[in-house]
């Protein structure tokens, strides 16, 4: 997993609420499709026409927005069925860290699997940033800074944000669960064995 520890971005002001998984990815487009390969289907049937052009209205397509790392969002973003490809068409355009007020439960932990930061802070908070974005297109730049739990915005205001202990270690390390468990492979294995002698019976048909 890609470890995050800071980005600094243009902030994509889309405050949408109850954004969906189907909108962020539908789901035949993870019918036999790579994980690497589904960023140009995400928000598929807003971000194109009906000829496969780019849509200009759709804000994540305007040039001071197309390729930003940061997207701002509204209240329970990423909602709806439990698909981790919503994760990877966002990683997969670009995108490594969402700030919303609230999101799909899921979708939260997902990120936290695959390296993209979600940051829960108020609406009124993210109306800042989406506003000193805005009174400079293309040039206001935000920082999501993980090892110090802040935001930074475009002028310069610090916005603390709360992230688990755990999860902020791994993603500062670039870990997801099963890399955190193979950091105990030693004790793993002394356990194995301790119980191997204590409760043969239990091991008896299973390998070495």
């Amino acid at each position: 997993m890609q470890a995050f520890t800071s980005i600094t971005d243009v902030a994509v002001p889309y405050l949408h609420a109850n954004v969906d998984t189907d909108v962020i990815i539908p789901i035949q487009r993870l019918l036999g499709s790579r994980r690497e390969g589904l960023g140009p289907y995400a928000f598929e049937r807003l971000r194109y026409n009906a000829d496969g052009s780019d849509n200009p209205d759709f804000l994540l397509n305007r040039p001071e927005y197309k390729g930003s790392a940061l997207l701002l969002a509204a209240e329970n973003f990423a909602c709806g069925s439990s698909r981790e490809g919503a994760v990877w068409a966002l990683m997969g355009m670009g995108v490594r860290c969402v700030i919303a007020p609230s999101f799909g439960d899921i979708f939260f932990a997902n990120c936290f699997q695959n390296g993209l930061l979600p940051v829960r802070l108020p609406i009124e908070a993210i109306r800042r940033i989406a506003e000193e974005t805005e009174a400079s297109p293309g040039n206001a730049r935000t920082t999501v800074d993980l090892a110090r739990r802040l935001v930074i915005t475009p002028t310069g205001a610090e916005i603390p944000f709360a992230v688990d202990a755990r999860k902020r270690e791994a993603m500062l390390e670039g870990l997801d669960d099963i890399s955190l468990t193979k950091r105990h492979t030693a004790a793993i294995a002394a356990w194995r064995e301790r119980d191997r002698a204590a409760r043969a019976w239990a091991w008896e048909g299973l390998r070495p």
